[in-house]
């Protein structure tokens, strides 16, 4: 994208071509400084503009993504080793012949190589070269003077700012993406009077992934408990503490204590915790034998019930409870009474959160779609695949929310065990 940014305020106004090229040894987030007897470099086409032409038009001679190996004595190797930009009245052989051969006899290209002036500018990070612009004017126009180079060395001191953010931007989305799918699969799906759907978006396109996690944990006594929580911030920090709250879950679950007393351990433990510093959660455990579902919260938005009246609404818990992490101490329960067979839905504040309406209100309308949904397509007697169907409409249907965070979300069939 930032290269994209740079051939186009280049040209055509500037020059009438202009590239940006990557050094593949930063690309792949190597040492960036070669040898002093290296035989050349090897760099990555990031952006080309010829003229105002659209970019595939050249897609079969200069492919964007084309990893060429420079010899030592072109001038992109000379400005990399010296950190000065380079100004020639043609293109060098290298080019010509590279060119030539891609062209395979077009007569575009040999116009793109009556060129006039031709300047190649480093790009370089903390006095570390990591890739270089290329321009060039043809005869019609005035070759680059000193302001022109100074013009285009200040630009390519800003992208390189740029390219240096979008690398560890994009290193910490692959980091955050390797800790959630390193994760082990949610337990049995189906347990206790339990059917249960997750699911999970990310907030939007290139943007961080977020500390949003559910699970579904076996519990003594033929129990299921059912959380979902969100560990503050986006990255690999939330992430680890995602995993580090999640995996605390699942050891606390195998112990035969309250579900207030579980959340209270896990806060202490996310107190304990480097890193934890901030994350909330709402937990409910299911008892079917005793048609009994048990909630906690911690901070976090308050879950929805869909009863047999075909009516969903947002649950009052006896305590919000502070978010983990905060030694709250001591958290209260709430116990429902579902005699008949309900839908509990959990989920994170991605799909409440708005900056135009209060959280009540998106909670409400979050409510009113779940009904919407649902009456579109009754779940009674659709099986098994109905209920993650249900999870996929709910997660990808707008809604007044910002987009700015994540979306997780719960689906338990609760059904009582017959007497």
């Amino acid at each position: 994208m930032t290269g994209s940014h740079v051939v186009h305020a280049l040209t055509p106004g500037f020059c009438d071509a202009a590239a940006v090229y990557l050094l593949e040894r930063w690309r792949v987030e190597e040492n960036g400084r070669a040898g002093a007897d290296a035989p050349g470099i090897e760099a990555r086409r990031m952006a080309l503009r010829v003229g105002p032409g659209a970019l595939e038009d050249w897609e079969g001679v200069l492919p964007v993504g084309e990893v060429i190996a420079f010899p030592r004595e072109t001038p992109y190797a000379r400005a990399l080793a010296a950190g000065q930009a380079q100004v020639l009245d043609a293109v060098d052989p290298h080019t010509s012949e590279r060119l030539v051969a891609a062209g395979d006899g077009e007569a575009r290209v040999s116009d793109l190589l009556r060129v006039a002036s031709f300047l190649v500018v480093p790009l370089r990070l903390r006095d570390v070269a990591i890739g270089f612009v290329t321009c060039t004017r043809g005869p019609g126009r005035a070759p680059f003077g000193a302001a022109d180079v100074a013009a285009v060395e200040a630009l390519a001191a800003r992208a390189a700012v740029a390219l240096d953010n979008g690398r560890r931007y994009e290193r910490e989305r692959r980091t955050s993406l390797a800790i959630r799918n390193s994760l082990p699969p949610g337990t049995a799906q189906e347990f206790g009077g339990c059917r249960t759907a997750h699911g999970w978006l990310p907030a939007g396109r290139g943007n961080l992934v977020g500390g949003d996690w559910s699970d579904v944990l076996r519990r003594p006594g033929d129990r299921a408990g059912l959380i979902v929580g969100d560990a503050m911030g986006h990255g690999p920090e939330s992430a680890v503490a995602m995993i580090q709250l999640r995996t605390a879950v699942r050891t606390l679950a195998g112990l035969d204590i309250p579900a207030a007393d579980l959340i209270g351990r896990l806060d202490t433990l996310a107190g304990d915790s480097p890193g934890v510093s901030f994350a909330t959660c709402i937990y409910a455990e299911w008892d079917a034998r005793r048609g009994t579902c048990t909630l906690v919260g911690a901070g976090h938005p308050p879950p929805l019930l869909r009863g047999p009246d075909g009516r969903t609404a947002p649950v009052r818990l006896a305590g919000t409870g502070l978010p983990l992490g905060l030694g709250a101490g001591s958290y209260e329960e709430t116990v429902l009474s579902v005699p008949d067979p309900a839908l509990l839905v959990l989920y994170s504040d991605g799909l409440v959160e708005s900056r135009d309406a209060d959280i009540d209100q998106e909670i409400t309308r979050l409510a009113r779609t779940v009904d919407a949904v649902t009456a579109a397509e009754p779940m009674d007697g659709a099986g098994a695949g109905a209920l993650p169907a249900l999870c996929r409409r709910l997660l990808h249907t707008p809604s007044g929310a910002a987009g700015a965070d994540d979306r997780t979300l719960l689906l338990a069939e609760l059904t009582p065990a017959r007497r």
